[in-house]
């Protein structure tokens, strides 16, 4: 019995010159994370497991680091696979992104498709959840695939309006055993005063 709370990591450095998984967070960023890390809400959580990305994973540490908890890491839980194109300008990607969204079964620019960046991350869950014991559960990831796993969760079609709020740092949650969607996206703020 539990919950699984999937949080999106928030805002980071953006740097075109480095690949986009080695992004960090920014100074706004690991604030937001830490203090998401001390919300009351978290002291039933028994495991943190992470994308390997850089940016999930410092989100994760700090969570971590509060509640006295190792972090999994899973290769498998990152992002859509978009190094087709890497960096995209704010603009370009948005448009991207909205093709991706909009088309789940074609490949958008060399990028994977969203069927299978679905596919993919519900299957990590899957297996995060059937190795888990008893406690809440978090996952810490990214906007794109964690808006397909709310879509696959909740018996949704994959679309851009089930997607995030801008700026990262957002999170919704299921139950353990029925998998039934507690809460749609919400803000860490959201969370952190619930």
């Amino acid at each position: 019995m539990g919950v699984v709370r999937y949080l999106s990591h928030p805002q980071v450095k953006i740097d075109p010159a480095v690949p986009v998984p080695d992004w960090g967070l920014s100074d706004i960023g690991r604030a937001r994370a830490l203090a998401f890390a001390a919300a009351p809400g978290l002291v039933g959580t028994r495991l943190i497991v992470s994308s390997a990305e850089r940016k999930a994973i410092e989100t994760a540490e700090c969570v971590a680091e509060q509640l006295g908890l190792p972090v999994e890491i899973r290769e498998a839980m990152h992002e859509n696979d978009r190094s087709a194109t890497g960096f995209l300008p704010p603009s370009e990607f948005e448009k991207v992104a909205d093709e991706f969204f909009a088309n789940p079964e074609l490949s958008v620019r060399g990028w994977e498709r969203a069927l299978d960046a679905q596919s993919r991350i519900v299957r990590e869950t899957e297996a995060v959840l059937a190795a888990a014991g008893d406690g809440d559960i978090l996952l810490v990831g990214h906007g794109g695939v964690g808006t397909l796993l709310l879509c696959a969760t909740s018996g949704w079609p994959i679309k851009r309006l089930r997607d995030q709020p801008a700026g990262g740092g957002n999170l919704f949650a299921f139950d353990v055993t029925t998998r039934i969607v507690q809460h749609g996206w919400q803000s860490i703020e959201e969370f952190a005063a619930s």
